[in-house]
């Protein structure tokens, strides 16, 4: 018989697992056994190593967000101009989410099945992230870097939702790499709001 992983390394193999099935079969569709079953081990075992279900979808929620938080520090320095920011903050996210697809498949469409008050806090938290790039959106217009007429709430939604969406279709070993698709979203939103220089 194998060895056992260290518990650390059992743990993580815990949460990869959870994030796995539940962002194939959904968190009410999966149940301990079958985490269990899907790392080879007793259900009971499970136990020693988290709390239980609620406590797996919570830490898989929140480890992506965390990693959202961190990515999108550098895209907040005020010295930096707000279409390079946005830029930054647009590629920053985007590799986030096609580093961790399903984790953050978990997050976009599981994270209601959490308690109230859990919930609010990934909201707020959710609700943070828009408002960087509500701000970098804003501080662009305000320079005249983006268009006065820039919707910044209908913008930042649209920038975010395009990332939210990848785990739907992104593949790592499809025809578009993580940077590919990166350099495409922020192509395509500057386009829509940079101020166009007028010609000769």
């Amino acid at each position: 018989m194998p060895p056992s992983p260290p518990p650390s390394e059992r743990k993580e193999q815990i949460y990869r697992t959870a994030a796995r099935l539940f962002s194939e079969m959904g968190y009410r569709a999966t149940s301990m056994r079958d985490i269990a079953a899907a790392l080879g081990i007793k259900a009971g075992s499970l136990y020693s190593h988290i709390e239980g279900k609620e406590d797996l979808l919570w830490g898989i929620v929140t480890r992506v967000a965390d990693e959202f938080d961190e990515a999108l520090r550098p895209a907040e320095d005020h010295r930096t101009p707000p279409d390079e920011r946005l830029v930054a903050a647009l590629e920053a996210y985007t590799r986030v989410v096609t580093r961790n697809l399903e984790y953050a498949t978990v997050l976009f469409s599981e994270w209601r099945q959490l308690p109230p008050e859990r919930q609010a806090a990934i909201k707020a938290r959710r609700d943070a992230v828009e408002r960087v790039f509500r701000g970098i959106i804003r501080d662009g217009v305000v320079a005249g870097t983006f268009a006065p007429d820039t919707d910044i709430k209908l913008t930042a939604v649209l920038a975010l939702s395009g990332a939210n969406w990848l785990p739907n279709w992104f593949r790592p070993e499809g025809d578009l790499s993580q940077g590919d698709v990166a350099d495409t979203f922020t192509r395509l939103i500057l386009r829509g709001i940079e101020v166009r220089k007028e010609a000769g």
